[in-house]
């Protein structure tokens, strides 16, 4: 599990990470990373869409995401907000498709932060 620490709660965090970072995905996601927004601790949220499928679905691949993302928040560089978008592609994707797709998309969106 994720550690509440790096947890993204407020509405308003996931509108300004999205509406003003940067970019990056892969075939199953796109991650969102806006940096120096904050001190402390990096904070990561989800959206897993209807789109994704049912309840079930939906909630099997946020689980996925939040494991995934609790072996690299450490990685992160400090106040960073990360938003994780799962495409439809996602509910048929196995973890290692995902880990893989999460790590381009965070290599990406790092890369065009640096910028």
């Amino acid at each position: 599990m994720l550690s509440a620490r790096n947890r993204m709660r407020r509405s308003g965090d996931f509108t300004e990470t999205v509406r003003g970072g940067v970019r990056g995905g892969g075939g199953t996601l796109v991650v969102h990373l806006n940096v120096d927004l904050t001190e402390g601790f990096p904070l990561v949220g989800f959206v897993v869409s209807k789109a994704v499928g049912n309840s079930v679905r939906r909630h099997r691949v946020q689980r996925q995401l939040r494991h995934l993302m609790r072996e690299r928040v450490n990685d992160l560089p400090a106040g960073a907000r990360i938003v994780v978008r799962a495409l439809p592609a996602a509910s048929d994707a196995g973890s290692d498709v995902l880990g893989r797709d999460l790590d381009a998309g965070l290599g990406a969106a790092a890369r065009k932060a640096r910028r």
